[in-house]
Formats: structure tokens, C-alpha cells, sequence
């Protein structure tokens, strides 16, 4: 055996107190951090649309959804629906009926004095002993005729003008459903364009209303096209 002195010694010799130095072990590498995934970008000649406007996108809706504006669209396009020309002449009727019946009351209480004013000139002619013509129409009927009429007009505007801009329709035109709508922003038309509206159609009557059977796509007639209206249903 080998004598103790030729032994090597494990740790060489320290004072009393003192540890042993130790080497630090080698510390392992930080992991390293997972680096983004860019997605690959399109090439200059693909279009750069939105995932929900390319087809397997994260965003595709499923088939026969609508979005808002889609929406929008259909019902801007039932709106701008022209009404049926039977709806529109029934309607018309109904309200020809009352300006009729509001002429008639009018012209009732006058008719006494302008039949006196007719018959005093036949009597006249007729005491002359000389063949003569008698007009019907002179100024004392035409004032009675512009009393009838200034009545129905005051009274169509109460009654067609008005609610035409308010609410675009008539009472004949809302028992039918059918409504008055301004071309540019399919509301009821201006004060304006009402009035506009009623005035021709009072002076040009049926020749006037017969062009919506020829116009299209909204079917109007004389007095539409002046105020740019037309009758939706």
C-alpha cells in the first residue's frame, strides 16, 4: 500500500471555516421566443379584398344572408315600385266624387240668381220683336262660374294639397294604398310640388293622366313629370 503522504488529496487543505469553492454549473440556454407568423402577403396581380369577400373566408357569410345595404336596396326597390294603373283610377275616382259634390254644394245656393239672370234676357229678347242671339255665358254667369271654382280650388288644397305633402296621399289614394313620392328622395313631395302637381292636373284632366299608360319604368303622367313625382303603392 502506498504510504499516506503519496496519496493525492481530494480537497486541498483550507483553514477551519472555510468552504470549498465549487464551480458554478453552465446555465442552460433561454428558450428561444416563438417568432410571429406573418401570413404570406398576395401577390401585385391578386386582388386585396376582405377576408369576407374571398370565398372560404373566416368572414363568409353563410348562403342567403343579407347585409344592412342589401337590405336597404330592397326595400329602396319596393318603395320605388310604381302602384297599378286599376288602384290609381279607382283611387281617382273616389276623390273626383267628393270635389264634385263640394262644386255641387256650392253651386246650389247660386243657381236661383243665374237662372233669374238667364231668363231675364230671354225675356228681354223676346220683347224686342227682332231675332237675337242670348248668350248663356256673360259677366254676370262667369262670376258665379269663378265663385264655383275659386270654392273647389281652396278647397282642393285643403284637401289634395296639403295632405299630399304631408303625408303623400289623399283619402281616396289611402283607402286604395297607394301614396305620392318625390323622384329624388322618395318622401312625400314639397308644398310646392304638390300644389305644382294638382294645379295641372286640374287644367290638362284626362289627356294629362293618360300618359302613365305609355311612360316608363314609374308610369307617370303630365302633371307627375312636372313636379317629379310619381304614385307608389
Amino acid at each position: 500500500a502506498a504510504p499516506a503522504a503519496d496519496r493525492p488529496e481530494v480537497w486541498a487543505p483550507r483553514p477551519a471555516g472555510v468552504r470549498p469553492k465549487i464551480a458554478a454549473r453552465p446555465e442552460a440556454p433561454a428558450p428561444a421566443e416563438p417568432q410571429p407568423q406573418t401570413q404570406p402577403q398576395p401577390r401585385s396581380g391578386e386582388p386585396r379584398g376582405s377576408e369576407e369577400a374571398r370565398p372560404g373566408g373566416s368572414g363568409s357569410r353563410p348562403a342567403g344572408a343579407r347585409t344592412p345595404r342589401e337590405v336597404f336596396e330592397r326595400m329602396a326597390e319596393r318603395a320605388v315600385r310604381p302602384a297599378g294603373l286599376p288602384r290609381r283610377a279607382v283611387a281617382r275616382a273616389l276623390d273626383s266624387l267628393v270635389y264634385a259634390a263640394v262644386a255641387v254644394a256650392v253651386a246650389r245656393p247660386l243657381l236661383p240668381e243665374a237662372t233669374a239672370h238667364v231668363e231675364a234676357k230671354v225675356d228681354a229678347a223676346r220683347a224686342s220683336g227682332r231675332t237675337t242671339t242670348v248668350w248663356l255665358l256673360d259677366g254676370t254667369i262667369a262670376g258665379l262660374l269663378g265663385l264655383v271654382l275659386g270654392a273647389v280650388l281652396l278647397f282642393g288644397i285643403l284637401y289634395e294639397v296639403l295632405p299630399t305633402a304631408r303625408w303623400g296621399r289623399t283619402p281616396g289614394k289611402k283607402l286604395l294604398g297607394v301614396r305620392v313620392l318625390a323622384t329624388a328622395t322618395l318622401r312625400p313631395p314639397t308644398f310646392g310640388a304638390a300644389l305644382r302637381r294638382w294645379l295641372l292636373y286640374a287644367f290638362l284632366g284626362l289627356p294629362g293622366s293618360l300618359w302613365c299608360l305609355v311612360d316608363r319604368p314609374r308610369r307617370q303622367a303630365w302633371h307627375d313629370k312636372a313636379a317629379r313625382t310619381y304614385v307608389a303603392r
